[in-house]
């Protein structure tokens, strides 16, 4: 797969914290209920803490009570979408279509008017306050 922001992985290395490259680049997952923007509830753009792509807007955020921020809808074009069948499952991975980072799985439990719940690490995100938050 190429992507338009491409690293080296000693690159990757460097940029992201190591929790951040085992999940986003190793495909890992965070504990459910530790990241910091479970609970963010302002008017903003969650992006990808890897390249900086917006990846969801802020009133596509919901609370789902599994522990990881959980949207209903991304940005237009700023996801990608794999098969993964690890951990004994068949799920939908998700992951950024700028950089390839693993941001986490899609599920077809979410509320209306998708149905679509994109469960992502939080760590794999950052969040950009709009001017109203």
């Amino acid at each position: 797969m190429s992507t338009p922001f491409e690293l080296t992985d000693a690159e990757w290395r460097a940029k992201l914290t190591p929790e951040q490259y085992r999940i986003m680049r190793q495909h890992g997952t965070e504990a459910p209920g530790s990241c910091g923007l479970l609970r963010e509830k302002r008017p903003g753009v969650f992006r990808c803490a890897g390249c900086g792509a917006a990846l969801f807007e802020g009133a596509t955020k919901f609370e789902s009570g599994t522990g990881w921020p959980s949207f209903d809808t991304p940005v237009e074009g700023a996801l990608e979408t794999t098969r993964d069948t690890s951990h004994g499952m068949i799920r939908v991975e998700v992951h950024c279509a700028n950089c390839g980072s693993h941001m986490g799985h899609v599920f077809p439990d979410g509320p209306p008017p998708t149905g679509l719940r994109y469960c992502i690490n939080g760590v794999a995100l950052e969040f950009e306050p709009s001017a109203e938050g």
